[in-house]
């Protein structure tokens, strides 16, 4: 959890007794609304390239790089794609990103366990400065590793979707949902394990949409390849 996004903030009602607790909500709301007018500019931004922007949130490991990985290797020849890497430190993801030949901008948050658009408004100048590209198909931002702060952070995206690897457990839409009611899709990801985890994919998916029924669900494995295409093909109807 970080401070930049009031998250340590404890919860208390307007009309209790904690004066400073009250004062840290409202600056929190005010962080909110201003987060907000940058996004509207970033979907401005995005829609002026022509790109979809597609923001992906997950605990960490989930395989939100390997399945920008395995979705470059499959889509790149007929679109033009980019990535926008979020995490704490490192470039490592985006190294990975950049050995599939597509422009990637990494944006290392030093603490703060989200996105916010700001940095997404930064990263979006710099991917298309150093691409030299005006046009992109696809833009994908991959959020730092957290279940609770993205969800409140809109960046601009057109669309927000969120995964959960078999390895982590179906309770995880019952635990964090604000991430499911803020999604338009869910990924359950690394089926091939299903045989080593007590994993419901039947649970996860009546939790999912208890919270967010127009949430689509798909289930695969990106390395292994098993129902990938489902993946890509909810790719094109998005590109429609």
């Amino acid at each position: 959890m970080c401070e930049t996004c009031g998250c340590h903030i404890p919860y208390i009602e307007k009309n209790g007794h904690d004066e400073q607790a009250v004062k840290l909500i409202d600056v929190h709301a005010s962080l909110l609304a201003a987060n907000a007018a940058q996004a509207k500019e970033n979907k401005a931004h995005f829609e002026k390239l022509g790109a979809l922007a597609i923001n992906l949130i997950s605990s960490p490991g989930a395989g939100k790089t390997t399945l920008l990985e395995h979705t470059i290797e499959a889509l790149s020849r007929e679109l033009r794609i980019g990535v926008i890497e979020g995490d704490i430190e490192t470039e490592r993801d985006a190294a990975r990103i950049r050995a599939k030949g597509v422009p990637v901008v990494q944006l290392t948050t030093g603490g703060a366990c989200h996105l916010d658009a700001r940095l997404v408004h930064k990263g979006l100048h710099e991917l298309v400065e150093t691409s030299g590209w005006s046009h992109f198909d696809i833009i994908f931002i991959e959020n730092v590793g957290n279940l609770v702060c993205p969800a409140s952070f809109d960046l601009g995206e057109h669309a927000r979707i969120v995964l959960v690897s078999v390895p982590e457990g179906s309770d995880k839409p019952a635990k964090y949902p604000k991430a499911f009611c803020s999604s338009q899709a869910f990924l359950i990801t690394k089926t091939d394990l299903l045989p080593y985890f007590d994993f419901s994919i039947e649970e996860a998916r009546k939790e999912a949409l208890r919270h967010n029924p127009d949430l689509s669900i798909l289930a695969f494995s990106a390395p292994a390849g098993s129902d990938f295409d489902s993946w890509l093909s909810y790719l094109r109807m998005l590109l429609k």
